[in-house]
């Protein structure tokens, strides 16, 4: 008796994925033993086609995007990947090729990054393509990185370069010219998740989260948890080459690349104290650390200095779905 249609195509792309608990994904659920003496750590993210990812983006791409994304969370809170559950929504008469090419990105990047699914749901959807995946992590009980936690005086972190993601959007949109060696584009459609520093942290950053939504809108999440002020200092933010000539050539992209999103860094306060450390940490998990300001005493509001030191406006606050 022939399989049918939606199970035959869990056992065609994605029944190579799976692993220890998974049951062959042939159950209703997964069997999950957590390792002993540690806690669970669970995320979810969803990614839209048109939305989150440009339709005419490389399957491959898409797929290791979604996981990738995902992951950034657990590096937030200074955990490690165990598995994941994935939900899919695809259109009807989704080419096979399109299906190979994606679970071959979730492939590549379980490999890489020591992980693999343990079942989920495929269903048919009109349209946009919807991709749903709850990342499921671990961390020593206790240590885990939370949003809360600042404290007056601390100072604010981020991991790597800022607005990239942005710029590569708009690359492949055709908005900007595109950079020689295509690092925008490709920093839009490949994220990297911070998760080397993020366990480097534990103990060491007072609070910490992603840069998902913007620069400046994710800030004001971390000073609200905290119940702080902040002030952003704009010519300390990190850029790429790419970005920096384009902030160059076009001053006005540098306060739309703290508000662009799609960054996946890591943003995070820590006592100056700890300065040395935190750089050090970094280096050693194969990245950048810049301080970008300090949060304060006062309302949960961030304040942004402008190149020239002044106050000054951003001019949108960051991505928001509604």
């Amino acid at each position: 008796m022939s399989l049918p249609p939606e199970f035959a195509l869990v056992a065609r792309h994605f029944r190579g994925l799976a692993g220890e608990g998974a049951l062959g994904l042939s159950d209703d659920a997964a069997l999950l033993s957590p390792p002993a003496g540690r806690e669970l750590v669970l995320a979810a993210d969803a990614m839209v086609e048109g939305v989150h990812y440009l339709p005419d983006d490389p399957p491959e791409t898409i797929g290791r995007k979604l996981l990738r994304v995902n992951l950034s969370d657990l590096a937030a809170m200074g955990a490690e990947p165990l598995a994941y559950l994935m939900t899919t929504a695809l259109p009807r008469g989704t080419p096979p090729a399109w299906l190979e090419g994606f679970a071959a990105g979730l492939a590549a990047d379980q490999r890489e990054f020591g992980l693999h699914v343990l079942g989920g749901d495929t269903v048919s959807t009109p349209g946009p393509a919807c991709l749903s995946l709850t990342i499921i992590g671990t961390v020593p009980p206790g240590t885990a990185l939370r949003r809360g936690g600042a404290r007056p005086g601390d100072d604010l972190w981020v991991s790597g370069t800022i607005g990239d993601g942005a710029l590569g959007l708009a690359v492949l949109q055709g908005r900007v010219p595109a950079d020689a060696d295509g690092h925008l584009a490709r920093r839009y459609r490949l994220p990297e998740p911070r998760l080397g520093l993020g366990r480097a942290l534990r103990g060491l950053a007072h609070a910490a989260m992603d840069v998902s939504d913007g620069l400046a809108q994710d800030l004001g999440h971390l000073c609200r948890a905290a119940g702080l002020g902040a002030v952003l200092e704009l010519a300390r933010v990190p850029l790429s080459p790419a970005a920096a000539a384009r902030v160059a050539e076009e001053p006005g992209w540098l306060p739309r690349l703290a508000t662009g999103g799609d960054d996946y860094e890591l943003l995070f306060a820590a006592s100056s104290a700890d300065s040395a450390r935190i750089e050090a940490a970094a280096r050693a998990a194969g990245t950048s650390a810049t301080r970008i300001g300090q949060f304060t005493e006062g309302p949960p509001e961030v304040r942004v200095l402008g190149p020239d030191e002044g106050a000054m406006t951003l001019p949108q606050g960051g991505w928001s779905h509604f």
